[in-house]
């Protein structure tokens, strides 16, 4: 019966034995809120950069898609009117998608297009991406011009594009 109770106001003897802390009182707070916000925006910058870094890669995706179509789109058509102007039929034949060459034999083609106006120059315009179409100015070698329209399809060996017909 020894002990008696703590003034009011102090604190309990810290329990016994060695190595014991005594209890705080509220935990620390150096430093918490600052190092919230710090880890709050680095996740925050995190999720912006995978999010708009893929949303940026779609957009350049889609541009660098519409050029090449534009690119070999001119590059095959003009291929075409090329080996038409230099009279080798035989190679813009090669040139036909496999519905046309389906359509028409190789020696029907070349003497069709032999027996029509011969082209003298050509140039050629955009390509529509979305009708896979390229507009062709054409002038003639007796003197008249007219416009082309050259309608493209995808290959399916190569991925490129190839002529399938000529409006």
């Amino acid at each position: 019966m020894g002990q008696s109770a703590p003034p009011p106001g102090s604190l309990p003897p810290p329990p016994p034995g060695p190595g014991v802390a005594p209890p705080f009182a509220a935990p620390p707070t150096e430093g918490g809120q600052k190092r919230l916000w710090l880890g709050l925006g680095v996740g925050a910058l995190a999720v912006l950069l995978c999010c708009g870094g893929g949303g940026a890669a779609m957009v350049g995706l889609a541009v660098t898609n519409v050029r090449a179509l534009d690119e070999q789109g001119r590059a095959v058509t003009d291929d075409y009117y090329r080996a038409l102007v230099e009279k080798k039929y035989g190679e813009a034949y090669d040139m036909l998608c496999p519905a046309e060459r389906r359509r028409e034999t190789k020696p029907d083609f070349e003497r069709r297009t032999a027996a029509e106006p011969e082209i003298s120059s050509f140039r050629v315009q955009n390509v529509d991406e979305v009708n896979l179409t390229v507009t062709v100015d054409v002038s003639y070698a007796d003197g008249d011009r007219g416009t082309q329209r050259v309608t493209l399809a995808p290959d399916t060996q190569s991925g490129g594009l190839e002529v399938c017909g000529v409006d």
